[in-house]
């Protein structure tokens, strides 16, 4: 395995369960949000502010095409890192893909409080999510090795699920 890439809608977990998958592992972990923010010295909220989706989506493809080059590391990626035919592409050749699913109702509990997710700035902010998850589900099934449902389940439980079922795996 050259990388593990977890994928999924905002408030599925990627980044707390990729941190603890990477501790388990011995790997480093790297958020590709993060990593967008630190290359442009911006949050990603401003990104979209004044450089729209559009400017923010280039950024990333950039950050993902970087990190995917890398061996050795657990990558949680942006929720709308799948809609570019090139990100799918680079994410399923770099490594093994989990798909961490969340319903609606848990992605809006654990975004609630969360007010650096510029898509949700919007009055109906569930019906946003939902038609999120319509348009990317598809597309996150699309490159999954492993689909893990996370909903109303301890971080600890799920890193234990992926690794076993990583290990089932046959090699590609």
């Amino acid at each position: 395995m050259r990388n593990l890439i977890l994928v999924g809608p905002m408030g599925a977990g990627k980044s707390t369960i990729g941190r603890l998958l990477a501790k388990e592992l011995r790997l480093p972990f790297k958020d590709s949000d993060k990593e967008i923010e630190q290359r442009t010295g911006a949050d990603i909220p401003w990104i979209f502010d004044v450089e729209g989706e559009q400017g923010f989506r280039e950024r990333e493809q950039a950050v993902i095409c970087s990190l995917c080059e890398s061996d050795g590391l657990v990558l949680a990626t942006g929720g709308g890192a799948v809609l570019r035919p090139q990100n799918r592409e680079a994410l399923r050749n770099c490594g093994r893909v989990v798909y961490l699913h969340a319903s609606v109702e848990q992605q809006i509990d654990r975004t609630a409080r969360d007010r650096n997710r510029p898509l949700l700035r919007a009055p109906n902010p569930g019906q946003v999510l939902a038609d999120l998850l319509a348009i990317r589900d598809p597309l996150y099934r699309e490159i999954a090795d492993v689909i893990i449902e996370t909903d109303e389940r301890p971080p600890r439980m799920v890193v234990q699920e992926i690794l076993e079922r990583l290990e089932a795996l046959t090699p590609r």
